[in-house]
């Protein structure tokens, strides 16, 4: 009598299809990696996120799909990057608000975590940007003398988390420089509410 019948199938027979299980789920997981790695020309293409800095638009715990900026080229882009500025007046938003999320790394340094902040607006070499900024994330800053990076040392993005209440270049505690082109990793195109958990309990426990 067959293993339909109830009876276990032999031995062999059922190790024969554990690894034909294993293989199929394993070969599953590469053919979706390398999908994704196709479309997004990074990897990995996926980041978990550490911090509520993003939120609530994007929250910690959440798995954010990253695509090179330079992928698919945005109208209105600088650099591959449409900034909330441009955003604001061409109605191009993601993530709730207006501009790119982009993930980089602060001062070009590969050894500190990547920031995925969005980017506000681009400044010229040499540029006073105080009076294009907002005025809510500039915290006590009266003038451009007042801004650690104005005018700025070079050109670059000025990035600020959503729910930070002030530029990522503003004070002496800031994140980075202006952010330049070289440094930017990619853009955050979709995100997967709580999915991050798995990766960061398992860095936790390394």
């Amino acid at each position: 009598m067959g293993a339909d019948d109830g009876t276990a199938a032999p031995a062999g027979s059922r190790s024969r299809r554990y690894l034909r299980d294993i293989l199929s789920s394993v070969t599953a997981v590469v053919m979706v990696g390398l999908f994704l790695f196709a479309v997004s020309g990074l990897w990995p293409p996926l980041v978990a996120i550490e911090s509520p800095s993003m939120e609530p638009n994007i929250e910690t715990g959440d798995m954010v799909f990253v695509m090179a900026e330079d992928r698919f080229p945005t109208e209105n882009a600088s650099h591959g990057v449409v900034t909330a500025a441009t955003g604001a007046n061409t109605g191009y938003d993601r993530f709730g608000r207006g501009g790119d999320v982009i993930v980089y790394e602060p001062n070009g340094n590969e050894r500190r975590t990547p920031v995925i902040h969005r980017a506000m607006l681009w400044v010229d070499a040499g540029e006073n940007w105080y009076d294009r900024a907002d005025e809510d994330d500039l915290g006590t800053a009266d003038s451009c003398a007042d801004l650690r990076y104005c005018p700025a040392p070079h050109a670059g993005f000025i990035t600020k988390g959503d729910y930070n209440g002030g530029y990522d270049q503003l004070g002496q505690r800031a994140i980075s420089e202006p952010v330049r082109p070289e440094w930017v990793i990619g853009t955050a195109e979709t995100r997967v509410p709580k999915l991050g958990w798995v990766s960061l309990r398992s860095n936790a426990g390394e």
